[in-house]
């Protein structure tokens, strides 16, 4: 395992292939700071005694102590502890640890490379634990790009006027492959070791140049990253954790890139593209239920905050809302905590979390989210909104009026008021606030993908006959034995 500055000085050695605003910028440029120390907080944060329990495990392929972000699942001990890991380090760093999205891929790609050298005769997995061999022992960071552009929506992958819409092959070599796409909504991938490209959907027979996945280090020749970065607004005086985090998105450009085959981990097997799709979305909607566990229970503190300061907390209203809200936080951890408890054994070793409670559990949560800005937004007011700029507090003629009128309970310190209202500020009425709210909703997928996913994966045919039974009307099968939800593994 490594620290977090270790992962810094790892990450200036990448070359520069990112661009923003224009130009290309060096990794350790401002704007990406707050995501680079989010990412070194998951290297820290390991280290750390009282989160050695969840932060760290055993490898099942060394035996050696790893960081967990770098684990294949081996029991359901091992996702509840990487449920709890990730609730507890997203409430340190203010919402996403951004580094799950590389190992809920891996894991994804541990069980389909299994189960491709099964049915072809391939040797991805080979390939694969040679990978994670090194994965783990250079505690490398993984970002994972998924979603294509895909162009016209209505089309397939090998309708499209231009075929690069979703990533494909365009050569096979005999010392590996030559890709030509790009990915969109690349979370942290300007500041990882690694970037991992997995399919997006299901493939059909004529669309095997699309079925790819592959992993390459982030400034690897050809590859072209185009960054947006989002973070709270810097603090004047009032410096605090929340000013120190941020994450990057970016549409990530393979302009003719070459792949060696060792690295390569599908490459034409359709049938396998929407399984390894579909288990990257199942085990990443499972690490949701930690994060937004966390982004949900940072807007309950936020908003039984401003109630306080506002001299409200008696209010039933006020009461009620937030029970409304601490019912939440505990209903999408509890789903996945089923989601581990009902895990089933994949052939090839890893665990896989039940499919409905870990949709149900995002799509709880991602349906939540415009509720809980509203709930804090109503119960903090308009300052949040209109709260002057923090020079406006120091200033010789305006600061003691600042002090005087930010005042509510006379027994709370000026401030801390300012302080609180500040921090509401940055969560609701800035750039990156605006940011969250948008990515809480779609990230991972959004609640009309996990809709569709739970109404596919449910056993209605059970349902219906608990109510035959009921009404008396004969049905086949039995109802006395509760649905394992893995149609598709």
């Amino acid at each position: 395992m490594i620290t977090g500055d270790q992962y810094r000085e790892r990450i200036a050695k990448l070359k520069d292939n990112v661009y923003m605003g224009g130009k290309i910028v060096d990794r350790f440029d401002p704007r990406m700071l707050g995501g680079i120390n989010v990412m070194a907080a998951t290297y820290d944060n390991a280290f750390d005694s009282e989160y050695e329990g969840v932060g760290v495990a055993t490898s099942h392929l060394t035996g050696e102590k790893i960081n967990r972000f770098c684990h294949i699942h081996q029991s359901v001990e091992d996702l509840l502890n990487k449920q709890k890991m990730t609730r507890l380090y997203s409430q340190e760093v203010g919402g996403c640890t951004q580094r799950c999205m590389g190992i809920d891929a891996l894991n994804g790609i541990s069980i389909v490379t299994h189960e491709a050298d099964r049915k072809y005769g391939t040797n991805y997995n080979e390939r694969f634990m040679a990978f994670m061999k090194r994965v783990q022992e250079e505690d490398l960071s993984l970002n994972c790009a998924q979603t294509d552009v895909k162009g016209n929506r209505i089309w397939r992958p090998g309708q499209q006027k231009d075929p690069d819409q979703y990533l494909r092959v365009i050569e096979k070599r005999e010392d590996g492959i030559i890709v030509n796409g790009a990915k969109a909504h690349n979370s942290c991938s300007t500041y990882v070791d690694e970037i991992v490209a997995i399919p997006t959907r299901h493939m059909m027979e004529d669309e095997a140049d699309w079925a790819v996945a592959f992993s390459l280090p982030a400034d690897w020749e050809g590859v072209t990253i185009i960054n947006a970065a989002y973070y709270p607004p810097k603090r004047v005086a009032l410096h605090c954790p929340y000013e120190n985090v941020g994450i990057g998105h970016s549409i990530t450009v393979f302009d003719h890139v070459f792949i060696p085959w060792e690295r390569v981990f599908l490459c034409g097997e359709t049938d396998l593209a929407g399984k390894l799709a579909l288990l990257f979305a199942l085990y990443h909607r499972h690490s949701y239920t930690g994060c937004k566990a966390a982004l949900s229970e940072i807007f309950t503190g936020a908003t039984a905050l401003a109630a306080e300061y506002n001299g409200i907390t008696k209010a039933q209203h006020v009461r009620h809302k937030l029970a409304d809200m601490v019912q939440i936080v505990d209903l999408i951890f509890a789903s996945g905590i089923a989601a581990a408890v009902n895990a089933v054994r994949a052939d090839s070793g890893t665990y896989v979390p039940d499919t409905n409670y870990c949709n149900a559990g995002r799509m709880l949560a991602g349906e939540a989210i415009y509720s809980e800005y509203e709930a804090l937004a109503a119960i903090a007011g308009g300052l949040a909104a209109t709260l002057p700029g923090e020079a406006e507090f120091s200033n010789e003629k305006t600061g003691p009026y600042m002090e005087k009128y930010i005042m509510r309970d006379p027994d709370i310190p000026a401030e801390n008021q300012h302080r609180a209202f500040r921090l509401f500020q940055d969560m609701m009425a800035s750039t990156w606030g605006g940011h969250k709210l948008i990515d809480a909703l779609h990230g991972g997928g959004s609640p009309v993908i996990e809709k569709v996913a739970i109404y596919r994966d449910a056993d209605l045919e059970r349902s219906k006959n608990i109510a035959k039974k009921l009404g008396g009307i004969p049905f086949e099968g039995t109802t006395k034995k509760l649905t394992r939800r893995f149609p598709w593994l």
